[in-house]
């Protein structure tokens, strides 16, 4: 649920980070679980104020912008917490840590052929920084949340066809993806509305879905995100995506074999979380049926095929 925040709220967080003279705010599209707002202040500075009331904890959002200080050291466009006057990057309030960003010009990145290889080159130098203790080696929307989505319907007595069906097809994959992929540092949930950019990646947002695993994975998790158009696979998209990741690391060809199954554990994770949000823990909205659009495609076959 989004949070209300008024011009003296706005006022009162930039004065904590020294400055003063909010003109406008604009509540800023995309997110499902943290509020994002525009705040452009007299001088001409563009802030986003970000209000993080999905996280579980303060120590929760604490490791998020450890991954984003981390990516930004290593050369990885992202946008970073500044630091308050006070030399710390979060302000508690009514136990919900806000915290003031830069604004990054430009929409959600586009599907665009430039556009895609740019993306696909930035998650080929995304995988190849050094690993951080800051990142979990779990996927937060991955089998943990099937387990707790199991645990739930046992509670409730609730096994809708939907979870039957996505233990059915969690039991085949687990076994079928090879343990020994390379593995490094995944942003996990590359859709549109993470990504900052007009024809190039300018910042890719929101870190909390990222993990060390597969990185073939977030390939794959890209391609869910940007590369279907009113319900089928763009090859032209795929090509794009391949091309920009293979200008900076190629693949290998144990991670070209299991390119399809990584992108039906993708595909099936973005399922389950929809379902989960909508249908288990906030219930009744018209948001309740987005999980089928997941769903519809797990019954379409697309080759994967990578030119070497």
């Amino acid at each position: 649920m989004a949070v209300e925040v008024t011009l003296e709220d706005a006022e009162w967080m930039v004065g904590r980070a020294g400055l003063s003279g909010v003109a406008s705010m604009k509540r800023l599209p995309g997110g499902w679980d943290n509020s994002n707002i525009r705040l452009d202040l007299m001088d001409g500075t563009g802030l986003v104020l970000k209000i993080w009331q999905a996280q579980k904890s303060l120590e929760d959002v604490l490791t998020v912008i450890q991954r984003h200080i981390w990516l930004d050291r290593h050369g990885i466009p992202t946008a970073t917490p500044i630091e308050l006057a006070d030399g710390s990057r979060i302000v508690v309030r009514d136990g919900v840590a806000w915290t003031l960003m830069p604004h990054v010009a430009g929409g959600h990145l586009g599907s665009d052929r430039a556009s895609l290889e740019s993306l696909g080159a930035t998650m080929a130098r995304l995988h190849e920084v050094p690993e951080a203790e800051c990142f979990p080696r779990d996927f937060r929307m991955g089998w943990p949340l099937f387990e707790l989505m199991y645990e739930l319907a046992d509670e409730t007595g609730e096994w809708t066809d939907f979870l039957v069906a996505l233990k059915e097809e969690e039991s085949r994959l687990r076994g079928q993806i090879p343990d020994d992929l390379p593995r490094g540092i995944l942003h996990g949930d590359l859709f549109p509305d993470n990504v900052i950019g007009d024809g190039e990646v300018a910042a890719i947002l929101d870190l909390e879905e990222a993990w060390i695993g597969p990185r073939a994975f977030d390939l794959v998790m890209a391609f869910v995100g940007f590369g279907w158009d009113a319900g089928k696979p763009v090859g032209e998209r795929w090509d794009a995506l391949v091309s920009g990741y293979e200008s900076v690391r190629n693949l290998t060809d144990s991670e070209r074999a299991a390119l399809a199954v990584l992108h039906r554990y993708a595909t099936l994770s973005i399922a389950a979380w929809r379902y989960w949000k909508h249908n288990m823990a906030e219930p009744g909205t018209e948001l309740s049926v987005r999980y089928l659009e997941m769903v519809d495609r797990l019954g379409v076959e697309f080759g994967f095929q990578v030119v070497k």
